[in-house]
């Protein structure tokens, strides 16, 4: 990790939604294969095999779960019929008073029936109890386990999947689908496992009373399975549209809420609404199609299962006026079918749950399989000092292979030297520091330091040689006593107050109403733009560097403050090699060289008085400089 003066290379501090991609992808139109709304998921079987051997290693707790699921179900089917044989036992005592040739009513085997029953339903929602517990717990972890590896993953990634993918995007990874999975395991994965044993175990008790009566029932089942397959196919697509279209207008929102003084500034607002109204439309058509498909399947399931109830009731009143069956038994074979066709709705809606399931599980293992930062040299250097010697030998870099944009680049820099590198937009100056920091790897010659290539640094070995300023202030929401001492989290209250103080920061800090312990808001607009950047300043000064970047430093300050700031800045790079990117020109005159940047190359280099007798290219930029000041 770069110390914390670094800014553009540090998360943003989150919205509290929780937004995938736009359409598009990111601001550059999103990286190759994003899933686009509307698709199916690619590889429903390859996912959900993939889900399997992740959950791998909780096996034995879906072990325990299975047996305790088929303990509460056989205690639960059981019921039924041991319950008819009291409605028997009634029907026994009703026909024998009217008849007159019994003693009446078995109250106290009718009670010992109802005490049995009443067992067999508390033991069974005793063992209902525990296996959703143990399932509760496999479901956190295997969330928690996602989100590590996604934790994880985001900070092997490169810079370039960064700049490439909406922010939305990889938040989408971690919230939404994860939560569609957690949802799934802790929900779907009980009633599918009590769902199947319930059908098996209903259909067994069926047989034991009456096979007739029975195949009368399993009649429904192709009328189900049609139905089931008709409903599944429609509904996959709509569920999948509806899974990314949810991320879509929460990204949207997300970037009117971080950016919506650019928005109102410019006039966006009849665009932001039609752009939301244009995602929410989508969204809305989606989870329409989907859930209205989805829910067809209980009322027509009911109906489905209401003609099993009208069959089975003519034809066991049949059989027990002939005397074949009871009316007990008739009374536990209409129970049940309402057990038995409850479960095939269930599983039915299950099927399009697990449509989903397999959509948002899809793009989780997508991110976890996208393309890594190169790996780690296996014997990494780790020295404990540098002198920070800097050389750059015919470095040539594209962000695309097809498009270089550094094409030979060579520089020597001495310890301690102060190098500014200057040049018009677009020239490469940033993307020299990009590549300096490992943030990108170059594609061809070495950039050293103290006479090593980078490359045999781990990066983070690296980066902490490194201290940056950026023209982009980061901080977080948190104190800004915290925020500074991001650059060096063993640094005491003192050393922090004492960087505060070399950034010429500490008196405005103490101006405000909780001093060091004012606690910044999620966008830090409680404080200017400007003051932003002086916190970001005194954080690299904590940081103590041996390396000092500093990205347009002072652009974001008044020319009074900007003056404190460079004697602040000219102590920090005492005896420090330092890298100045500036395009305010007059604020680089000290420095010992200047390289002059165009379209990737080194055009001039120099000192200040050098450049300008040449009058060359640095000589035209900093001339017109001060040309255009002339016109205002």
């Amino acid at each position: 990790m770069t110390h914390a003066g670094s800014s553009q290379f540090q998360p943003r501090s989150s919205s509290p939604i929780q937004p995938p991609a736009r359409p598009g992808g990111g601001p550059m139109g999103g990286p190759p294969g994003m899933l686009r709304g509307g698709e199916k998921a690619h590889d429903f079987k390859g996912t959900m095999s993939k889900l399997l051997r992740y959950l791998a290693p909780y096996k034995w707790s879906f072990v325990i779960v299975v047996i305790f699921a088929v303990a509460a179900t056989i205690f639960t089917i059981v019921g039924p019929k041991i319950l008819g044989k009291a409605t028997t036992k009634l029907f026994e005592g009703v026909m024998a008073q009217i008849s007159g040739t019994g003693s009446g009513f078995d109250f106290v085997g009718i009670g010992n029936i109802l005490l049995l029953v009443g067992g067999l339903y508390i033991v069974s929602a005793g063992f209902s109890l525990i296996q959703g517990w143990i399932l509760n717990n496999v479901s956190m972890k295997v969330t928690y386990g996602f989100r590590k590896e996604i934790s994880e993953k985001i900070n092997r990634l490169p810079l370039r999947y960064f700049d490439s993918t909406n922010q939305g995007e990889v938040l989408s990874r971690v919230t939404n689908d994860v939560d569609t999975v957690s949802q799934t395991l802790n929900q779907s994965m009980t009633q599918i496992i009590s769902s199947v044993i319930t059908m098996l175990g209903v259909l067994v008790m069926m047989l034991s009373i009456s096979w007739i009566m029975t195949l009368i029932t399993l009649i429904i089942l192709p009328l189900s399975t049609i139905f089931i397959r008709f409903i599944v196919k429609r509904s996959q697509k709509y569920f999948k549209q509806q899974q990314d279209y949810l991320g879509h207008v929460n990204g949207h929102v997300e970037e009117m809420f971080s950016g919506h003084i650019v928005m109102k500034a410019f006039n966006g607002e009849k665009r932001s609404v039609e752009e939301f109204n244009k995602l929410n439309n989508t969204l809305y058509g989606s989870a329409w199609k989907s859930q209205f498909l989805s829910g067809l399947m209980m009322p027509v399931m009911n109906f489905i299962g209401n003609l099993g109830y009208v069959a089975s009731a003519i034809l066991g009143g049949w059989l027990a006026f002939r005397g074949m069956i009871t009316v007990g038994d008739i009374q536990a074979f209409i129970q049940y079918i309402r057990s038995f066709t409850q479960p095939i709705t269930q599983i039915a809606n299950i099927s399009n749950t697990l449509q989903q399931t397999a959509a948002a599980a899809e793009r989780v293992f997508e991110f976890l399989q996208e393309e890594e930062e190169l790996p780690e040299t296996p014997n990494p250097l780790l020295p404990t000092t540098v002198s920070g010697h800097v050389e750059f030998r015919h470095v040539r870099f594209g962000y695309l292979p097809e498009k270089t944009i550094i094409k030979d680049f060579s520089a020597d820099i001495q310890p301690g030297q102060k190098i500014a590198i200057v040049g018009p937009t677009g020239a490469g100056k940033t993307t020299m520091v990009k590549l300096l920091m490992r943030f990108y790897d170059i594609q061809g010659g070495a950039i050293l330091l103290d006479g090593h290539d980078i490359r045999e640094f781990t990066r983070e070995g690296l980066r902490d040689k490194f201290g940056m300023v950026l023209q982009d202030a980061w901080l977080y929401n948190a104190s800004i006593m915290e925020n500074i001492r991001y650059g060096n989290l063993n640094a005491s209250d003192e050393d922090v107050i004492r960087a505060a103080k070399t950034a010429n920061v500490d008196h405005f800090i103490r101006t405000l109403p909780d001093g060091y312990n004012m606690i910044l808001d999620e966008e830090t607009s409680n404080i200017s733009q400007g003051q932003k950047q002086l916190l970001t300043i005194a954080r690299a000064v904590l940081s103590d560097p041996k390396i000092l970047i500093l990205d347009e430093a002072t652009s974001s300050v008044d020319t009074r403050t900007e003056v404190l700031i460079q004697k602040a800045m000219d102590s920090l790079m005492h005896n420090r090699t330092s890298f100045i990117i500036a395009h305010r020109l007059s604020t680089i005159r000290n420095a010992d060289r200047i390289l002059v940047m165009n379209n990737g190359d080194i055009v001039e280099q120099g000192s200040h008085e050098e450049l300008l007798a040449k009058g060359g290219f640095y000589a035209n930029l900093y001339n017109s400089q001060f040309e255009e000041a002339d016109l205002y």
